[in-house]
């Protein structure tokens, strides 16, 4: 009987081990995501005329388009920018999942006019960001450059298509 029982282990153990095989993973090779320049944009001091900076944007205005974002991105050049458009007016709210580089995102009511922002959006973290208030738009551009600007509330912003 113990000659049966050790048979039958030692059976069930080789075949479990043959079982095992170690499967290599395969490596996916992707392009990376170039920035394509869509239209410009301009964000004005106040009421004032006084250009705070001018930028090159893509536009994001698919589902798709919106929920990507800078996703998957080595980060953008300091004159570069998105710009998402949503067909509607309302409290929106972005994370940094996959984003690997910080970000200033931006939040701009239906008049243009800078509502709210967020400084220093950390890689990688999917804590919601919210516009506090009602947004039409919102503009993600590299870390530090809202401070740079001396961004606030009520600076004024327009944009052109290409």
């Amino acid at each position: 009987m113990k000659k049966v029982s050790l048979s039958l282990f030692l059976f069930c153990f080789i075949g479990i081990l043959i079982s095992c095989k170690s499967e290599t993973k395969k490596v996916v090779e992707t392009k990376p995501i170039v920035f394509h320049k869509e239209g410009s944009l301009t964000i004005y001091k106040g009421e004032k005329d006084s250009i705070l900076t001018q930028l090159d944007i893509e536009i994001a205005e698919s589902d798709y388009e919106t929920e990507t974002g800078l996703m998957y991105r080595k980060g953008i050049v300091q004159n570069q920018g998105m710009l998402f458009i949503f067909p509607d007016v309302a409290v929106h709210s972005f994370y940094m999942k996959n984003t690997q580089f910080p970000l200033d995102i931006i939040y701009i009511d239906e008049n243009l006019r800078i509502a709210s922002f967020q400084e220093n959006a950390k890689p990688f973290d999917e804590k919601g960001l919210s516009s506090i208030v009602p947004v039409k738009y919102v503009l993600e551009v590299n870390a530090g450059l809202a401070e740079k600007w001396i961004l606030e509330v009520g600076d004024r912003v327009e944009y052109s298509k290409q």
